[in-house]
């Protein structure tokens, strides 16, 4: 069935490109390789990024699954993620994209950072630059943060990036330890 607008992405504006290594304050993001499997496995054993992103890896070969799956992802133009690095190539999160739509030029974000690189800022960084490229070279028009109220931490990064708190959504995830309230955060290309 035809739109009665144009798309505010053409098909092909991710699948048509590699996916960049994008540079950041003092860190890389870069596609998710298979060799990240063990760092992988370690940061989804942390039970703040179990409680949060309500997934659990328990294998080596899982971890892989999950490194592995982005490139299919990218190619679909369904979401994308980058493990943040350091210097040293390894590992010290993960920033994304989720539930892109290229028809309305928006998409979500997610991130976690590992235990040992927390305190530090990368989060917010991570956003900052992941943002800066999905709004600047790709032209999106809307990103959002979406996050359990019970969530603090999320919310600080969402605010100090510039998401705009939106409004609740009640219930709207559930959680190993029930249903949980969700903020919704959105920054425009417009935004200053």
């Amino acid at each position: 069935m035809p739109l009665l607008v144009d798309p505010a992405l053409p098909e092909g504006t991710l699948r048509g490109t590699t996916q960049p290594r994008l540079t950041g304050d003092g860190f890389v993001l870069r596609p998710w390789q298979q060799d990240d499997a063990a760092a992988v496995l370690t940061a989804f054993g942390c039970p703040d990024i179990q409680r949060w992103h309500v997934r659990r890896l328990d294998t080596l070969q899982e971890a892989g699954e999950w490194a592995g799956q982005w490139d299919d992802r990218w190619e679909s133009e369904t979401a994308a993620s980058w493990a943040v690095v350091d210097g040293n190539d390894e590992p010290l999160g993960q920033v994304g994209l989720r539930n892109i739509s290229l028809a309305e030029g928006s998409a979500s974000l997610s991130y976690w950072v590992t235990p040992a690189a927390r305190g530090r800022s990368i989060a917010a960084r991570s956003v900052e630059a992941l943002s800066a490229w999905a709004f600047e070279l790709l032209g999106f028009n809307r990103l959002n943060i979406q996050h359990s109220t019970a969530n603090t931490l999320s919310c600080r990064v969402a605010e100090r990036t510039g998401y705009r708190h939106e409004g609740t959504l009640r219930q709207a995830i559930k959680h190993a330890d029930g249903w949980h309230d969700w903020h919704l955060h959105g920054r425009l290309r417009t935004d200053a």
